[in-house]
């Protein structure tokens, strides 16, 4: 197996961790707190934080640090490649403490203008936004050190610890569902757990906790790897300089992303009670494959595609890029179709009445339209990135912002949350086919998807048949955890008729 399929294993599996830790947390956070008012308040007050977490360390910084990185660890030396880390360091962290002043200062009127996260809550739901998202950004000031971390050591070829951080994020945060918040303790067997009766600010605490554990995690493996901080700040250093460049239109490509998240829940708080933890549960599920599949590849794809530009391997970058794209097309259709068919037992299990577990089903299928569509774009912009070219990838983040709000209104207003997501799958799905006709324009490539497509239609047609047979045969009308094997079982027969048709894309992707 070549080492970006390795690398891209190392962190699926850990990212399969981090999903199922973070669906236990799910479950048991709309279980205790059901579609609330409450549970959309801390939703929505994740928004501004992980918008302030995105643009500085998160996806802005790791686009634009990694190229820089692995450049420096192929013509430098380490002492010069960790100056630059610590720089670029201390740049994010004072910029991070400036932004969240701002925020903190602000928060009130950023819940509450007709632009802002929820014009449509009450005023008292209004009010907690604020509150929970003045707390939050204490968290966002350790992600951000964290987000660096990972820039740092995957810049490096080392996938396994940056892969493991989000479980330790999640540990935290199932510490304040479980510690914190609950009014009575959780019965363990023989074991009483201690609870606090924080309630939803017990959730918060929980994700300060996982943000501090998050980054606390890499901080060895990062010393391992030779980096030293020093308390240095030079505006005139080329490699900083050299960043700047790249992470300025990047900060605005992640801005549109984000913002168009901001503008989901604009619009969800507008609609009837639950709407933006409907969202919230939807993006995750389209996420669980999602990140498995195409955030994966494309991180551990970025450094590799980096290298071949710098050592001018054309023909390598186009046929990584080829081999990628035939993967991505071959597993997150028919996973798309199948989990859509399957998904409602999932949902039943987090507890809510039937009206809210529909509305959960369905926005979970408009953003199941979008899984090969957000898992191509996570390898067609770092294909720009990997060129040293962010402004493609901003024009293109600018096109998707408008569509997006041009077909989310009226689609909200008729489906309401569904509606919704289906415009964010709709929008991104459009874009990643721009950037990969833009990529196509100037380096042409053929990745020969033909059979590739006549593979995933009929794993399509074998997964649903035998779903569909199954469920008739079983039965999963409740919300018990016996359910939910039902469905896990079936999901897994479905995934083993399906494996089968994309035998030659399995192997592309061992020999990517």
């Amino acid at each position: 197996m070549k080492h970006i399929a390795r690398s891209a294993l190392i962190i699926a599996v850990f990212f399969g961790l981090e999903k199922m830790l973070g669906f236990v947390r799910n479950v048991l956070i709309a279980r205790a707190f059901n579609l609330s008012t409450e549970l959309d308040a801390f939703n929505a007050a994740n928004n501004i934080p992980d918008l302030i977490f995105a643009l500085i360390s998160g996806g802005a910084l790791a686009m634009a640090f990694i190229p820089v990185l692995s450049e420096y660890r192929k013509t430098k030396n380490k002492t010069e490649m960790w100056g630059l880390f610590s720089q670029v360091t201390n740049a994010v962290f004072l910029v991070t403490i400036i932004f969240s002043l701002f925020v903190s200062l602000s928060a009130a009127q950023l819940v509450s203008w007709e632009i802002g996260i929820a014009p449509g809550f009450t005023s008292s739901q209004q009010n907690l936004v604020t509150e929970l998202m003045r707390l939050n950004l204490i968290a966002t000031i350790l992600f951000s050190l964290g987000g660096l971390a990972i820039a740092g050591l995957q810049s490096q070829q080392h996938f396994l610890i940056p892969a493991l951080a989000p479980a330790m994020y999640d540990i935290g945060s199932l510490f304040g569902i479980l510690i914190l918040a609950p009014e009575q303790g959780y019965q363990l067997g023989p074991i009483t757990l201690p609870a606090y009766n924080m309630g939803v600010y017990g959730l918060v605490y929980g994700v300060i906790i996982g943000a501090a554990l998050f980054m606390l995690i890499q901080l060895p493996a990062l010393i391992k790897f030779g980096f030293r901080w020093s308390p240095k700040l030079n505006l005139k250093d080329p490699g900083l300089l050299k960043v700047l460049r790249l992470m300025g239109p990047r900060v605005l490509t992640v801005f549109f992303i984000q913002f168009v998240f901001l503008i989901q829940d604009n619009l969800a708080s507008r609609l009837p009670t639950g709407s933006v933890t409907a969202l919230v549960y939807g993006w995750l599920f389209m996420q669980l494959p999602e990140s498995l599949i195409g955030t994966a590849l494309g991180t551990a794809l970025l450094p590799t595609l980096s290298e071949q530009i710098i050592n001018n391997e054309t023909n390598k970058f186009r046929a990584t890029l080829e081999k990628t794209i035939r993967v991505i097309i071959s597993l997150t259709l028919p996973i798309a179709v199948v989990l859509a068919i399957n998904i409602r037992p999932l949902i039943q299990v987090l507890g809510f009445d039937s009206a809210g577990t529909n509305l959960v089903v369905w926005t979970v299928r408009a953003y199941l339209t979008g899984l090969v569509g957000h898992s191509l774009l996570e390898v067609a912009a770092r294909s720009f990135y990997a060129q040293h070219n962010a402004k493609t990838p901003l024009v293109a983040s600018g096109l998707t912002f408008t569509a997006f709000v041009l077909l989310a209104i009226p689609l909200s207003q008729r489906f309401g949350a569904p509606g919704i997501g289906l415009a964010n799958s709709l929008a991104f799905s459009g874009e990643a086919l721009l950037l990969f006709i833009l990529l196509y324009r100037k380096m042409p490539f053929s990745p020969q998807l033909k059979g590739t497509l006549f593979r995933a239609l009929a794993a399509c047609i074998s997964g649903v048949g035998l779903s569909v047979f199954l469920q008739k045969l079983v039965g999963t009308q409740t919300s018990t955890l016996a359910d939910l094997g039902v469905t896990s079982g079936i999901l897994i027969l479905s995934g083993g008729i399906i494996l089968p048709w994309l035998l030659p894309e399995i192997k592309d992707l061992l020999n990517i």
